[in-house]
C-alpha cells in the first residue's frame, strides 16, 4: 500500500511539474523567402500570405537588386539576424527588380526607387501601401527600420 501511495505521489508531482513548467517562447526572426522565378507572381504571394497570416506573421513583398547598395545592406542585416528584434514575425518575399520587373508590374508592384517594401492584398497584388528607396551606406538599415515599422501598422 505504501509503495502504491508513493507511486501515485510521484506521478502526481511529475504531472504537476509538466503543467507548471513554462517553455521559452519561440524566438522570432525575419525570414527572407525567395519568390518564384516564373509563373503568376500575385498568386504565389497570395499563397505565401495564406501560410504566414495564420502563423501570426506579417508579410511584405521586398524588391531589390544585386547592384543596389541599400538593398545589400538591408539584406545582409536580415540574414545576420540584426533585424530580428525589430521584426520578430516578419516574412519578406524577395524579388529582383532586374529579373522580375515584368511580373512585378503585372501584379501592381511599381516603384521609382528600390528597395521596395509593399503590403500585398489578399489576392497577392499590390495594395498601394508601400515604401521605396533609402540612403546609401550602412545607415540604410537605420533609415528603413522605422519606415518599415510604420508600414507594418494596420491601415486606418
Amino acid at each position: 500500500m505504501t509503495a502504491r501511495l508513493i507511486g501515485l505521489v510521484a506521478v502526481s508531482l511529475l504531472l504537476l511539474g509538466a503543467c507548471t513548467t513554462k517553455s521559452a517562447p519561440p524566438s522570432g526572426k525575419v525570414r527572407l523567402i525567395e519568390g518564384p522565378h516564373a509563373g503568376d507572381l500575385a498568386a504565389s504571394v497570395a499563397e505565401r500570405l495564406r501560410t504566414s497570416a495564420p502563423a501570426g506573421r506579417s508579410l511584405l513583398v521586398y524588391v531589390g537588386a544585386t547592384w543596389c547598395e541599400p538593398c545589400r545592406h538591408f539584406h545582409d542585416a536580415a540574414e545576420k539576424g540584426q533585424l530580428d528584434a525589430a521584426f520578430p514575425q516578419l516574412d519578406l518575399v524577395t524579388f529582383d527588380s532586374d529579373v522580375d520587373a515584368e511580373r512585378l508590374e503585372l501584379a501592381g508592384y511599381r516603384s521609382n526607387l528600390i528597395p521596395l517594401f509593399a503590403v500585398p492584398g489578399a489576392d497577392g497584388r499590390a495594395s498601394g501601401r508601400q515604401i521605396e528607396g533609402s540612403i546609401k551606406g550602412p545607415g540604410a538599415v537605420a533609415d528603413l527600420t522605422p519606415r518599415l515599422q510604420q508600414l507594418l501598422q494596420p491601415s486606418r
